[in-house]
């Protein structure tokens, strides 16, 4: 009895592991399109857009980003520009001053966060439409073109772009970044065509001004913004044609870290808002809870799942349960020695959810993450 209890808790493990990668979007792929009706594209002289972006010691980045920002200044010279510096102390708030004079440049004047920095910019703009990028992403020039087309339907309160990793060459910790991002990006696409995103990453978004809420700096401020929209009852689509470029990550230590710090902000946020989900319609309520919700436990179904099928071994091939265990042990040692191959990549994929819980247990305990460090080896 024992052994059959084992088994099936093992199996409900891995389904929950699996469920929101394979099942989920399956499930997504099988529901009725609610297409979007798009306008024009001609947006002008780019007056309906503010764009915002908080940096902290991005002086590296500035030289790319602030090319890139000149060269959308060409095309939308109506275009509001707004920049937060989080306390910088390599020059950043100088450079942006120096090499894009046109942008409105907020002094933060020491450590507030990303979310403080948000709030400040959000409160001066004049437009219509915010995007919302980071310092260390570039948009493409066409993407206010394709927001302006897609904000033509009146059920659509925001859209999130689509992101373009940069880099997934340089390491096994690179290359499963890149492979969890573009089934993140597809899963993004199947709720997109038959409803709303549950949340939008803070590359790369846009909202309607007017739905800017407020909220604590403690939050993570694009998941907080982003799913005001599907809070409001209006959708959050995802458009393929709003394009940005970020480079990923490398290092293991700064990935894991990173993951730490954006799960207990994310898991913190998910509190935080609990009254506005409780009002999400049944249908945003099983995405929210397939997406996002199932995803921050993965690590602890992983775990648990892992521990039962060897205990179940063990108790009918006490040998090979033993064996069981030194292979189990002897993968995590060879695998977190080495950087390339399919052993590294399969390690970098049960860190990323061994990270994410970490990050949970830390926003259970009353820690979060109000500022950032962006990680040296992007």
């Amino acid at each position: 009895m024992l052994i059959t209890l084992l088994i099936v808790f093992t199996v409900i493990c891995v389904l929950a592991v699996i469920y929101p990668y394979l099942i989920y979007p399956a499930l997504l792929a099988a529901s009725k399109v609610r297409p979007v009706r798009l306008g024009p594209s001609d947006c002008g002289d780019g007056a309906d857009f503010t764009l915002l972006f908080c940096a902290y010691n991005e002086a590296s980045a500035m030289p790319q980003k602030l090319a890139n920002l000149r060269e959308l200044r060409q095309q939308y010279p109506a275009m509001q520009f707004m920049a937060f510096d989080d306390g910088s102390a390599d020059g950043t708030a100088d450079l942006i001053a120096q090499g894009a004079p046109f942008v409105t440049l907020v002094r933060g004047g020491g450590r507030n966060g990303k979310a403080h920095g948000m709030k400040l910019m959000a409160g001066q703009a004049r437009s219509r439409y915010l995007i919302f990028t980071d310092a260390n992403v570039l948009l493409d020039l066409q993407a206010p073109r394709a927001l302006f087309a897609c904000y033509a339907d009146q059920e659509v309160g925001g859209v999130c772009g689509a992101l373009h990793y940069l880099g997934a060459d340089g390491s096994a910790t690179a290359a499963v970044g890149g492979l969890y991002w573009r089934l993140e990006e597809k899963i993004k696409d199947l709720e997109s065509r038959s409803g709303s995103v549950m949340g939008a990453d803070g590359s790369i978004f846009s909202i309607r001004t007017a739905l800017y809420p407020s909220f604590p700096d403690t939050v993570l401020d694009d998941f907080t913004v982003s799913m005001e929209v599907v809070f409001r009852g209006l959708r959050l689509i995802k458009c393929n044609d709003v394009v940005a470029y970020e480079q990923l990550v490398s290092v293991r230590a700064d990935e894991f870290a990173r993951k730490v710090r954006i799960s207990a902000r994310a898991f913190h946020t998910h509190a935080v808002l609990a009254p506005k989900r409780r009002q999400l319609t049944s249908d945003n309520r099983f995405r929210y809870f397939s997406h996002k919700t199932l995803r921050w436990f993965g690590g602890a179904f992983l775990l648990a799942g892992a521990a039962a099928g060897v205990a179940a071994i063990s108790l009918l091939w006490p040998v090979l349960g033993m064996v069981s265990v030194l292979v189990l042990i002897a993968v995590a040692i060879v695998g977190t020695k080495t950087t390339r191959g399919p052993l590294s990549s399969l390690v970098e994929v049960v860190l990323a959810m061994l990270a994410t819980l970490q990050g949970v247990a830390r926003a259970l305990r009353g820690q979060t993450f109000a500022v950032w460090n962006p990680a040296k080896s992007r």
